[in-house]
């Protein structure tokens, strides 16, 4: 098989519920929950990419209910308007309880995959589901919390379960985990939760055996929000703090000299192995910008240029592309993740991180680099979707 584009997506089966018998009804669609917003500090980019999809998933195959959850954690059935939850003009678009909203709730008796709305002092059904899309980014969706809740209620979903999630949402034991398995990273200290408060000269001791610069990064937050980049070490206090507004576990890193080179990964059909893209590269081109950081990624285009496909030397490419499959892997991911290295002036790859739900928005570099691929943002949609109804439910 052609590891560089996935195989031309199939229509998915119908079933009757998240783990029943397949619909013996030829004209029904399947049904997909778009779940996104959430209670991180990604919520906004979480709607952006929640607009992406409604823009492109194929509603003659799909019959799509969206959930929105507001930013305190309430669930609400939402528009199904792409340009309600778009990216325009700079402004970040919001899930918010207005009027007479209704209120989605989510059974967890296994084998009860019925959404319920609650209208005032009314409940009706909504109807059974067949697949969750999780399209939330940061703590409480994409590090375990939702997967667990959809485990629980037996419902099918897209991308990454329990465990995997978790370890790749907290950078410090996804490189536990990835340095366990042999996959390279870069040097980085710890700093838990109140130790910096105990003794900020010894983390500054130990930081500085990192040498310069650093990067400072909340444990578990994406999407760039509260990194600094540390040059001299007085700026070390600042920076802490601002990873602090994001998680009180901090992590901090070896500054790498190097290209930031990223691979998509998609998960293998029939339990087959991993399949990767061709990788892309982040170039920040505005010198306002000291590294890829958040108002590069979604609010200053002109600023950065996203290569894809890049231009690698020979068996970088192949190193990359093997890196990312391993880490997919040893994550133990399933259906999508990106997997984002360092390239060195020498050749060597270093892991970063892997994200086991990549942004999708259409500036994003995981459907772009699919796109490069040979396969379409409908496509890729649609090949998630497969992929989730053909996970069995419970234990995998």
């Amino acid at each position: 098989m052609d590891e560089t584009a996935a195989p031309a997506p199939q229509r998915p089966t119908d079933r009757t519920s998240g783990s029943g018998p397949e619909s013996t009804d030829p004209t029904r669609r399947t049904r997909v929950a778009v779940v996104f917003g959430g209670r991180s500090g990604e919520h906004a980019i979480s709607c952006v990419t929640a607009a992406s999809v409604l823009r492109a998933i194929d509603r003659t195959r799909y019959d799509v209910v969206p959930v929105g959850i507001t930013r305190d954690g309430r669930w609400l059935l939402v528009a199904d308007d792409a340009d309600r939850w778009s990216l325009v003009d700079g402004r970040l678009p919001e899930v918010v309880a207005e009027g007479s909203a209704t209120d989605v709730v989510v059974p967890l008796a296994s084998g009860d995959d019925e959404l319920v709305a609650w209208d005032g002092d009314a409940r009706r059904s909504l109807g059974a589901v067949d697949v969750v899309l999780p399209l939330l980014h940061g703590p409480f969706g994409e590090d375990g919390t939702i997967q667990g809740m959809l485990d629980l209620a037996g419902i099918r979903y897209v991308g990454a379960g329990v465990l995997a999630s978790a370890v790749g949402m907290d950078k410090h034991f996804m490189k536990l985990v990835l340095a366990g398995n042999g996959i390279p990273v870069a040097p980085w200290v710890l700093v838990a939760p109140g130790r910096w408060e105990r003794d900020a000269a010894a983390v500054t001791a130990e930081v500085a055996t990192l040498g310069l610069p650093v990067f400072v990064k909340p444990a578990r937050a994406g999407s760039s929000l509260g990194i600094s980049r540390v040059d001299d070490l007085a700026d070390l206090p600042s920076a802490i703090a601002a990873a602090h507004e994001h998680d009180p576990k901090v992590i901090v890193e070896a500054g790498v000299v190097g290209r930031e080179v990223e691979c998509a990964v998609l998960g293998g059909r029939d339990g087959g192995s991993p399949r990767t893209s061709v990788p892309g590269e982040i170039v920040v081109v505005d010198p306002g910008h000291a590294f890829y950081d958040f108002e590069a990624k979604y609010l200053d285009e002109d600023g950065v240029v996203l290569r894809c496909p890049t231009d690698l030397p020979d068996g970088v490419e192949e190193r990359v592309r093997e890196l990312a499959a391993l880490t997919f892997d040893a994550v133990g991911c399933e259906g999508l993740a990106r997997v984002d290295t360092f390239v060195t002036p020498d050749g060597e790859v270093l892991v970063n991180e892997i994200n086991t739900m990549p942004g999708f928005t259409p500036v994003s570099m995981y459907p772009r680099m699919w796109e490069a691929s040979g396969v379409s943002y409908p496509e890729l949609v649609d090949e998630l979707l497969r992929l989730a109804l053909e996970r069995p439910t419970g234990l995998r």
